[in-house]
C-alpha cells in the first residue's frame, strides 16, 4: 500500500479522498491554487504545494507542475478526482513517465472512451445497445445537420470529449440547428480543448441510470448495482439515489453485466461509471423499460456516495487497494444492497434565474447533525455531509458552483426522502444564494415522492418548483419584528432609558417598521400594551394581518406565534450594499427580506434604466447584436461564461442598442455594464 499519495483536485472530493486516506494511515499532499491558499482541502491534508493562479489552466489543469509537486515530497501516487485532469490519458501516461502511480485506469481506457464517437463504436462490437445516432468523425457543419433531420427532431447535440452536461444541446427543429451547434462547439472547446459533436436521437421520457463498475489488474470485474440520476437541470444532475425506483431483478442483471461488457472491452481497471439512457414507455411499467449506452465516466463519480450507503463500501478505499495492485475486495457474488439512499447537490445558484450561478463569502452555513465523512450506514441518522468549505469560505467564479453533497440513508425510500427533508430543513446558507428550498421543493413533488421519474422532471413540475413563498410575509415579517426586540433585548445596559420596550407612563406606544419582500413595499406597526403584551398588524397588498406577538428564546432560534401561525426560527441579518437584507429560516422553509431605515439613504436610489449587467462574474463570449439595433423583448442580446458554462443575456423589453461597453473576450465583473439599452 501507498506511504504518500497527492490528490491533484481541490474542494469536496479532494477532503473526501484525504478522508479515507487518513483512515488508512496513508499522508496526503494537497495542490492549491492562488484562489485556494486557505481552502479546506489544503487545511486536512498533511503538506499542501501552492501550483499557481486562481484559473484551472493556470494550476489545476498544469500537469507539469502537479507533477513536480508529488516527486518533490516524495508521492507514490497521484489520485486526480473527478473533473480536472481525472479523464485526460496524457496526465495518465505523463504520471507513469515520472514514476508515479494514477489512481484510476490504464491511459488506453480513458482514451478509448474518452471521445464518445469512437466509445459508442467500440460498444457497438461489444454487443452493448446504442441510441441511434451519428457518431463518426467528420464534423462538417453541413452534414451534421443533414444527419439531425435523418435521425429526427429533437435531437440532441453533444460534445464527443464532454461530460457534466457542458457541450450539450436538444435542438427542436431544423431551423435551430445552425445556432446550438456553434454554442455547442464554443463551450466544447472551452471546456475539453476539443469541438468535435455527435449527434443522437433524443429519447422521449427518458430515465438516466448509471451502473457503478470496478475492475482490478487480475482481469477482475463487478457492478456495485445502479444508481438514478434522472433529476436534471442543464443536463446536470440534481439529485441521485440508489437503487433506482422500479428497477427489476431481471433489468438489473442485464445493464450490470452489460457495464462489466463495457468496461472489460477497454481492459478496465479502477472505479469507473457506465450511463445508460432509459426509454419507459410508463412511469409505472417497469418490464417496458429499454436501456442504451450513452458514455463511460473513467473515474469516481460525484454521486459514489449513495452507492456506498446502500452497499456499505468505502470506494476510495478500493481505489487505493487496487491501485497498489490488490484485487477487488469481494467478487460479484459477494455483493449485497442495503436500504436507500439519496444525494442532493447543494449549489451556490439561483434556481428562480435560470439556476444562474451565484459566487460570494459563505457568511453563514450551518450543517445538519450528520457524519462529517463516515458511512451513513455507520450511525448518524443516516446522514452525510461531504463539502469543501467552511463558514467564512468564499464561492469563487473560477471553480463549479457546488457548496456540499448532502446524503442520506434509510431502510426504505420513504424514509430515506423524510430524512432529506428533515436534512435540508437544518441547513442554513447565507451570504449567496442556494438551492436549498428548491431541493425541498422537488423532492415533496408527486413526480418525485412517487418515484414517476425522467429527465423533464423540473419542467414538468415547474409550477410547484420555481417562484415559491414557504413562509410569507406575515411570518416573516413577525420573525425579523420578534428577533430585533429580542436582540435588542439582550444588548441594552442597566440604564432604563436606553431600553426600547415601548414602556410609557401613559398611553400606548408604537414602532414602525419597513420592509421590501418579493419586490413590493409593506409596512407593519407594533403596539407594545400596558400589561406588556405585544400587538401587531402587517399590511400588504391584499390588506392587513393583525394579532398578538410573542416569542421565547430556544438557544439561538426563537419560537415565534403570530396570527394563528407558530413556528421555530432562526433570523440572521447581512448588509447588502445599503440594504440590511434578514434571512428568516423555519421548519417550512428559508426566505428573505430587506428591512427598511426610513431615515437612511434619503434621496439615494438612482434610476438604473437603459443599463444591462452583468448577472455574474465572467467573460464575454459575444454579443448578438450591434450599436443602432432595434430589439425585442427577450431577444438574445450577448453571451458570457462563467463557472464553466454558457449563459445567454436576453433584452428584457423592446428597444435599441445604444452602445456596447465591451468586446469577446473580456472579463467583466457581477453588475459591470454590458451595454445600453434605450427601452
Amino acid at each position: 500500500m501507498f506511504k504518500k499519495i497527492l490528490i491533484a483536485n481541490r474542494g469536496e472530493i479532494a477532503c473526501r479522498v484525504a478522508a479515507t486516506a487518513k483512515r488508512m494511515g496513508i499522508q496526503t499532499v494537497a495542490v492549491y491554487s492562488d484562489a485556494d491558499a486557505h481552502a479546506k482541502h489544503v487545511q486536512v491534508c498533511d503538506e499542501a504545494v501552492h501550483i499557481g493562479g486562481s484559473a484551472p489552466k493556470d494550476s489545476y489543469l498544469r500537469w507539469e507542475r502537479i507533477l513536480q509537486a508529488a516527486q518533490d515530497t516524495g508521492a507514490q501516487a497521484v489520485h486526480p478526482g473527478y473533473g480536472f485532469l481525472s479523464e485526460n490519458e496524457d496526465f495518465a501516461k505523463a504520471c507513469a513517465a515520472a514514476g508515479l502511480v494514477f489512481i484510476g485506469p490504464p491511459a488506453s481506457a480513458i482514451l478509448a472512451m474518452g471521445l464518445k464517437a469512437e466509445s459508442k463504436q467500440l460498444m457497438e462490437k461489444a454487443g452493448v445497445p446504442l441510441v441511434p445516432g451519428y457518431h463518426a468523425a467528420d464534423q462538417d457543419p453541413a452534414l451534421l445537420q443533414r444527419e439531425a433531420d435523418r435521425i429526427g427532431y429533437p435531437a440532441l447535440i453533444k460534445a464527443s470529449a464532454g461530460g457534466g452536461g457542458k457541450g450539450m444541446r436538444v435542438v427542436n427543429s431544423s431551423a435551430e440547428f445552425a445556432d446550438a451547434l456553434a454554442s455547442c462547439k464554443r463551450e466544447a472547446i472551452n471546456s475539453f480543448g476539443d469541438d468535435a459533436v455527435l449527434i443522437e436521437k433524443y429519447v422521449q421520457r427518458p430515465r438516466h441510470i448509471e451502473i457503478q463498475v470496478f475492475g482490478d489488474t487480475h482481469g477482475n470485474c463487478v457492478y456495485l448495482f445502479e444508481r438514478d440520476c434522472s433529476v436534471q437541470r442543464r443536463h446536470q444532475k440534481v439529485l441521485e439515489e440508489a437503487p433506482a425506483p422500479g428497477m427489476t431483478e431481471a433489468l438489473r442483471k442485464q445493464m450490470g453485466e452489460a457495464a462489466v461488457a463495457a468496461a472489460k472491452a477497454v481492459n478496465y481497471v479502477g472505479a469507473g461509471t457506465v450511463e445508460f439512457i432509459v426509454e419507459q414507455t410508463g412511469y409505472d411499467q417497469p418490464d417496458s423499460m429499454k436501456f442504451f449506452f450513452m458514455e463511460m465516466n473513467t473515474r469516481l463519480q460525484v454521486e459514489h456516495p449513495v452507492t456506498e450507503a446502500i452497499t456499505g463500501l468505502d470506494l476510495v478505499e478500493w481505489q487505493l487497494r487496487v491501485a497498489s495492485g490488490e484485487p477487488l475486495p469481494l467478487k460479484q457474488s459477494e455483493l449485497r444492497m442495503h436500504g436507500h439512499a439519496i444525494e442532493a447537490r447543494i449549489c451556490a445558484e439561483n434556481p428562480d434565474n435560470n439556476f444562474l450561478p451565484a459566487t460570494g463569502r459563505l457568511a453563514v452555513y450551518r450543517k445538519p447533525s450528520c457524519s462529517s465523512f463516515a458511512l451513513p450506514s455507520d450511525g448518524h441518522g443516516g446522514v452525510r455531509i461531504d463539502d469543501g468549505v467552511r463558514e467564512g469560505d468564499s464561492i469563487s467564479p473560477f471553480y463549479d458552483s457546488m457548496v456540499a453533497k448532502l446524503i442520506v440513508h434509510g431502510d426504505t425510500r420513504e424514509q430515506a426522502l423524510a430524512r432529506l427533508d428533515e436534512a435540508l430543513s437544518q441547513t442554513r446558507i447565507v451570504g449567496l444564494t442556494s438551492n436549498v428550498q428548491f431541493l425541498r421543493y422537488i423532492i415533496r413533488t408527486d413526480s418525485f415522492a412517487t418515484a414517476k421519474l425522467d429527465t423533464a422532471l423540473i419542467q414538468r413540475e415547474e409550477k410547484a418548483l420555481f417562484a415559491q413563498e414557504p413562509l410569507g410575509l406575515a411570518l416573516t415579517a413577525a420573525s425579523v419584528v420578534a428577533n430585533t426586540l429580542h436582540s435588542e433585548q439582550a444588548l441594552k445596559g442597566h440604564d432604563p432609558f436606553s431600553s426600547r420596550d415601548g414602556w410609557r407612563a401613559y398611553g400606548v406606544a408604537t414602532r414602525n417598521f419597513g420592509f421590501v419582500f418579493h419586490g413590493a413595499s409593506h409596512n407593519a406597526v407594533l403596539t407594545y400594551a400596558h400589561d406588556g403584551s405585544l400587538l401587531l398588524c402587517v399590511t400588504d397588498a391584499e390588506g392587513e394581518v393583525s394579532g398578538p406577538l410573542a416569542y421565547r428564546a430556544d438557544g439561538d432560534a426563537l419560537h415565534i406565534s403570530f396570527a394563528d401561525q407558530h413556528a421555530r426560527v432562526q433570523v440572521f441579518h447581512e448588509t447588502q450594499g445599503h440594504e440590511d437584507v434578514a434571512h428568516v429560516f423555519a421548519p417550512q422553509g428559508g426566505t428573505r427580506i430587506t428591512v427598511v431605515d426610513a431615515l437612511a439613504h434619503a434621496g439615494d436610489v438612482q434610476e438604473a434604466g437603459g443599463r444591462l449587467t452583468a448577472p455574474m462574474p465572467g467573460k464575454v463570449v459575444s454579443f448578438a447584436v450591434a450599436a443602432g439595433d432595434k430589439v425585442k423583448a427577450g431577444q438574445p442580446l450577448a453571451v458570457m461564461e462563467a463557472m464553466k458554462m454558457e449563459h445567454t443575456i436576453a433584452a428584457p423589453a423592446d428597444g435599441e442598442v445604444l452602445e456596447l461597453l465591451y468586446a469577446p473576450g473580456d472579463q467583466v465583473a457581477e453588475g459591470e455594464e454590458l451595454l445600453k439599452l434605450k427601452v
